[in-house]
């Protein structure tokens, strides 16, 4: 048996490793060669990404020059190549590939092209409804399909003056405008690079900010720093929210180049589970128009993952203390939210702002925030204050530490809005009604939402309390049996798989 297989990232991991953790390392142990094999795909079609790079931004392609592989941007859900451009005043762009071994093209198709257009419509939604919001330029994009859209100023002089004089003719007419992104045809080919196309947007160079993450940890005590973070960090809060959506879901721009609220509201939770095959039976026509609806549509999800991770549990004591946090957050969810916010206001939200997601300047004043491709509009009670904000993971919070930061956020978010008010008539109060679900509990519930693996710590230390401090041992005994009927037939099926897996992991171990 060799001692480590390769992961993602220049990452290795010992069977000993594999086997104690809770993610399903079989699949991803399928993920390096995957790689290798979409990367050197990329680097043989570098006259492909000039091409394509000129095409958008009415550019010749021998301007264009790729960056070495070594300088490529690798996430955990895409590669960004860097492209540079002569005699340019932007000076590089990055061409963006969602990684389809990694968002579950194959298991579900289609994915990786409504990424594509939920990040392009979220790019655009940005662009129309809060020019404040910094955020980087999207040149243009294109699917798998063959559409390629590109941005409108950046269209031919005859295409761009002949586009101008039609969107006139539809704003007389009373029709719905277009984004600013145009489809028009191309004059190159997809050539197969891959199957979920790609987004070319802007460099964001050093000279334009750094990510706070470089930062955060050793900075993060510092008072004035830390102000301006918060500062700007509520200005954008309450840029997105002042606008009442009338759904959950997330935008895309469609093939006439409309935007539209019409997609499931994608998080990235979602691609995860369908990347290694567990369904989420949300199909991508799925917006709600309900709070409680949606609720109960993501703990299905959260229910499909126990079902179909083939290691979902350790053993039956782990399928007892998920099954009963399952139970439980099914029959109380209507006591987190307010009958009032069931059917809005919705509002806008990014669901990834991490810190290495937020640039910065050299006084922490946000200059750009990038990756934008899992916003979406979710109800208004589940816009939370970033969870890293004490450098713990989201089932690691301690309530108390986290509450002191979050009050100090919370306060400067108060004084943006009064100051906000008295410009302009907001539809709500989101300070106050973000400390409403801090002071409710609704923060720990929209927290477990989010996190498939956290759910059932977060249920259970900061949570089920809140209903039955005692009787903890008791609970776990009958809450189970309210997750289902014939939950030990359940229960053995579960085992078996976990009995399967341990064996197929080792067996892939044993093969190197």
């Amino acid at each position: 048996m060799p001692q480590t297989l390769p992961l993602l990232r220049g990452k290795e991991i010992t069977y000993l490793d594999a086997k104690e953790k809770e993610e399903n390392i079989l699949h991803q142990l399928g993920y390096h060669a995957e790689q290798t094999r979409f990367f050197a795909h990329l680097r043989d079609r570098q006259d492909w990404i000039r091409a394509t790079v000129a095409h958008h931004l009415g550019l010749s392609s021998a301007a264009c020059h790729v960056a070495e592989e070594e300088n490529w941007l690798h996430g955990s859900f895409n590669v960004c190549i860097p492209v540079i451009i002569d005699d340019w005043n932007k000076k590089r762009v990055l061409i963006r590939f969602p990684l389809p071994y990694r968002i579950g093209e194959a298991f579900r198709p289609g994915n990786g092209d409504e990424k594509i257009r939920c990040e392009a419509g979220s790019y655009a939604w940005l662009q129309k409804h809060c020019p404040d919001v910094p955020i980087p330029s999207l040149y243009g994009f294109a699917l798998s399909t063959g559409e390629t859209f590109t941005r409108l100023e950046n269209l031919p002089t005859i295409s761009r003056c002949f586009e101008l004089l039609r969107r006139q003719v539809l704003s007389w007419l009373r029709f719905p405008i277009p984004s600013s992104y145009v489809r028009r045809p191309a004059n190159i080919t997809l050539d197969k690079v891959t199957s979920a196309g790609y987004l070319l947007i802007e460099f964001i160079e050093e000279t334009q900010g750094t990510m706070l993450s470089n930062t955060w940890f050793h900075r993060q005590d510092d008072a004035r720093l830390r102000e301006n973070i918060f500062r700007s960090l509520s200005r954008i809060f309450l840029s997105m929210s002042r606008i009442a959506l009338p759904r959950v879901g997330s935008f895309i721009i469609d093939n006439n180049g409309l935007l539209q609220l019409v997609n499931r509201p994608l998080l990235a939770e979602m691609q995860v589970l369908e990347n290694e095959n567990i369904p989420t039976d949300i199909s991508r026509d799925s917006i709600y128009s309900a709070t409680d609806s949606y609720i109960i549509d993501l703990l299905s999800v959260h229910d499909n993952r126990l079902k179909y991770q083939p290691n979902a549990i350790n053993d039956l004591g782990d399928l007892v203390y998920q099954l009963s946090a399952l139970s439980a957050m099914r029959t109380i969810f209507p006591s987190f939210f307010q009958r009032g916010f069931r059917h809005g206001p919705f509002s806008f939200t990014l669901t990834d702002l991490h810190q290495s997601n937020i640039f910065v300047d050299a006084e922490w004043n946000i200059t750009c925030l990038v990756d934008l491709e899992w916003a979406c509009s979710l109800p208004i009670e589940m816009l939370n204050p970033p969870y890293w904000l004490t450098n713990k993971g989201v089932d690691q919070l301690v309530s108390t530490e986290y509450n002191a930061v979050r009050i100090e956020l919370m306060g400067i978010l108060a004084e943006e809005e009064r100051k906000l008010r008295k410009k302009s008539r907001l539809p709500y109060s989101l300070s106050e009604v973000m400390n409403q679900t801090w002071e409710t509990g609704t923060f720990w519930y929209t927290l477990a939402l989010s996190t498939p693996s956290g759910l059932f710590s977060i249920f259970h230390k900061q949570i089920r309390h809140l209903f039955c401090p005692d009787y903890g041992e008791e609970f776990n005994l009958i809450m189970p049996f309210f997750w289902a009927k014939n939950v030990g037939d359940f229960a053995a099926l579960k085992t078996s798989d976990k009995t399967k897996y341990d064996e197929d992991l080792r067996q892939a171990f044993e093969d190197g």
